[in-house]
């Protein structure tokens, strides 16, 4: 009878906690794919997602931060080529932001597309996020979600920043390679202010949507400033706050990296004063 020896017992645990991860990971992609079609069904929609959030996805189960690129655009793009011009799209937005040159990209295809287009965000878009938000007929948010300024940054300043350090100090009081980034600074922000002013002009008109814009982009706020869909409402863009439940439930399955000490721990479960309460 052959017997089993310690190093192959070792080799066999270390083999299956290696696969383990991939195989959570197609479970998961059917899941999040039974869902969305589900979605498209009843809303008669294309559904997109762009999800950025800290996931197990290598071979080893290491986490990997996200954040919008250039591929993402080239998905969307052709996701939205794949879509009849008479078919809503439905975009689920969850990100920090990420290039404006990408963010551009997705937002001028979404404005184009001549069915309605609903971008659904359930937790936050920020920043490039925001800016694809702003292409949408409609917004729907978690009333707890929030969007962001788009005011650009070069590198770790924003340009506003870097404009008011040299208005403060004076041309002649600052080196040349700070008036190379304020004059980068002052084209990055009449670039993005055109831009958004574009987006938004068909939905408010010309005047609204340029004073939207200067507001959306001056840096009068520091760049991760939340705006809430209070605020968003106040300023004129087409928000609503009832998030279908489907959203929730495709949220659940893009989970972050498990953790030895959870920092967020509650029981999993809806909860009801009836069933819940004192008996």
């Amino acid at each position: 009878m052959a017997t089993v020896s310690f190093v192959e017992i070792i080799w066999a645990i270390f083999i299956i906690s290696a696969f383990l991860p991939m195989l959570k990971q197609q479970r998961l992609e059917i899941l999040r794919l039974r869902l969305i079609r589900n979605l498209e069904q009843r809303r008669g929609s294309r559904v997109i997602t762009m999800i950025h959030r800290q996931e197990l996805i290598s071979f080893l189960g290491l986490p990997l931060s996200r954040y919008i690129n250039i591929e993402d655009s080239e998905q969307v793009l052709r996701a939205i080529r794949y879509t009849p011009e008479d078919m809503p799209i439905d975009l689920l937005l969850h990100t920090p932001g990420g290039l404006v040159l990408a963010a551009e990209q997705i937002a001028r295809a979404l404005e184009k597309h001549p069915a309605k287009v609903t971008v659904f965000v359930p937790h936050y878009a920020m920043s490039g996020g925001t800016m694809i938000s702003l292409a949408a007929d409609e917004i729907v948010m978690d009333e707890n979600a929030v969007l962001g300024p788009v005011d650009p940054q070069l590198g770790n300043y924003p340009a506003a920043s870097i404009l008011e350090t040299v208005r403060q100090k004076g041309i002649d009081k600052v080196d040349d390679t700070t008036m190379v980034l304020a004059d980068i600074s002052r084209k990055a922000i009449q670039q993005v202010e055109e831009f958004v002013r574009f987006l938004l002009q068909r939905k408010m008109g010309p005047e609204k949507a340029g004073a939207v814009a200067h507001f959306l982009t001056s840096g009068r706020f520091t760049h991760d400033y939340p705006i809430t869909p209070e605020q968003l409402k106040e300023i004129g863009l087409p928000v609503m706050t009832e998030l279908p439940k489907e959203i929730y439930a495709l949220m659940e399955l893009y989970p972050q990296p498990g953790q030895r000490r959870p920092s967020v721990q509650y029981i999993p479960l809806p909860y009801s004063r009836e069933r819940d309460g004192k008996r």
